[in-house]
């Protein structure tokens, strides 16, 4: 059992194909390391064994579309509990939905599945996914496997912590200010924020919003490039799906290729970096030195993200959230309160503003990527932090007036609409992971795999995953 959880993705899929192992073997080993290791992280607080041996059956059986690049064969994965899964208790982390149970799937748990997925749990999410630190009022706090007196990060916290133990070979995330990139880097994962429309989605109440996107999370970056291919597509619910490439991800994974250039921004000008994150990451990007490339730090000022972000972030809520604010206010957690109070009182020129300001972050990566293959920043400006701590208040002296400015690192980049990768880096004193985050050009999520890979193969620690129980005990 042991020898299957420490199977990459991308391992365990050739030997489904192979039928050298079938996806029982494999849901019974992840079931077994689930009973072992869940209690002392909590990220995956449902589970639907039974379900995901139903579906190994019928794959079995021969049903099921196995000439898709993206085919998984039977694998086993998690889905976060943002995500509905038809007859799956879905509480999106609230109170309001605890016993919930959809009657249909998301569009990208439908395509999953239909490409040989097995949803086998659900993963813990924060409160409707607001905030950086996995914990709600339905099953508590979800902790890092590296310290578990420590966030794991959110708000795809569950699953990230789920893939570090060796509970999941794969799983699924979302992203709006970073809520896929930060748990990766706390965990020492792999977590990629693609393209808006790269993975169908839907039904949403936002269906042309480009802000929050759902993403693959993977030990290494080839298992988060095959579990793009499983999502890719168009898909009708999804005004805003592109179509697959020609060319599977995997394949740019499996050839990893240096960047030419890499640009190299501390901070991106959107705020402190502690002492010890700025400089693990600063030493970490010049490892693509190693590989023949040139890295060049510049002076990229992306400050006018955060006024744009807040802004654009509250409108959504209010959009997506609004009607829950005017019927039950009382049940939801003071953060939500406040993106949707903020959100219902904008107005036009707010909003205009804040489009305007995005306008020209996009345009500045256009004119960096003109010159550079790859952007490289830090993925979060601190270290996990203590989980009891609701959110960084302070940065090397630096105080932030909401729970999401700390985030600002991964929400500027949010907002360009390229896609951004967190990919594990360094190791603190402490020995907590750092990771760094890669920003490819727009729709260029097959080069950023390429560069990733190649980093990841320069540091080596994509081996000090899956953590041992005995860590964790």
């Amino acid at each position: 059992m042991d020898d299957l959880i420490r199977l990459t993705a991308v391992e365990a899929v050739r030997l489904l194909r192979a039928g050298a192992v079938s996806p029982l073997d494999l849901i019974d080993a992840a079931l077994a390391r689930i009973a072992v290791v869940n209690p002392a992280v909590n990220a995956l607080p449902t589970l639907c064994a039974d379900r995901a041996r139903d579906h190994a059956h019928r794959l079995l059986a021969g049903q099921g579309d196995s000439g898709s690049p993206g085919w998984l064969a039977g694998l086993p994965l998690v889905v976060k509990d943002l995500t509905d899964v038809a007859g799956v208790r879905t509480t999106y982390g609230s109170p309001l939905f605890a016993e919930a149970v959809p009657k249909a799937s998301d569009a990208l748990v439908e395509r999953l599945e239909s490409r040989g997925g097995l949803v086998l749990g659900k993963s813990n999410t924060p409160e409707w996914g607001a905030g950086g630190n996995t914990f709600n009022d339905v099953f508590g706090r979800t902790v890092n496997p590296w310290d578990t007196a420590r966030t794991c990060g959110g708000s795809s916290g569950g699953s990230a912590a789920a893939l570090a133990t060796g509970m999941a070979w794969l799983a699924t995330g979302s992203d709006l200010g970073g809520s896929l990139r930060l748990p990766a880097s706390f965990c020492g994962v792999v977590g990629l924020r693609p393209s808006p429309g790269r993975v169908a989605r839907g039904p949403a109440r936002e269906p042309f919003g480009s802000l929050w996107v759902e993403g693959p999370m993977g030990r290494t970056v080839a298992d988060v490039a095959l579990m793009l291919d499983a999502f890719a597509g168009p898909d009708a619910r999804d005004p805003l799906a592109l179509e697959a490439p020609a060319a599977p991800f995997l394949a740019a994974a499996e050839r990893p290729q240096p960047p030419r250039r890499v640009a190299w921004s501390p901070d991106l000008g959107v705020g402190p970096v502690a002492v010890e994150i700025a400089a693990l990451s600063a030493a970490a990007v010049r490892r693509f030195e190693d590989a023949g490339c040139v890295v060049e730090e510049v002076s990229l000022d992306l400050s006018a993200a955060r006024e744009s972000f807040q802004t654009l972030r509250a409108a959504s809520f209010a959009t997506a959230m609004g009607p829950l604010l005017e019927h039950r206010r009382e049940a939801l957690k003071p953060e939500v309160v406040w993106n949707i109070e903020k959100g219902l009182a904008l107005t036009a020129a707010d909003i205009g503003r804040a489009e305007r300001q995005r306008a020209a972050l996009v345009a500045k990566m256009a004119r960096l990527f003109e010159t550079f293959d790859l952007l490289v920043t830090p993925v979060a400006p601190v270290a996990p932090f203590p989980v009891e701590q609701r959110w960084v208040e302070e940065v090397e002296g630096e105080r932030f007036a909401t729970y999401v400015d700390w985030l600002a690192l991964t929400f500027a980049i949010t907002l360009t609409g390229c896609p951004a990768l967190s990919v594990p880096a360094a190791m603190t004193a402490s020995g907590l992971p750092v990771g760094l985050q890669m920003v490819g050009r727009p729709r260029g999520e097959a080069a950023l795999l390429s560069h990733a890979a190649l980093f990841e193969g320069l540091t080596g620690l994509a081996t000090a995953v899956p953590r041992a129980p005995d860590i964790l005990a």
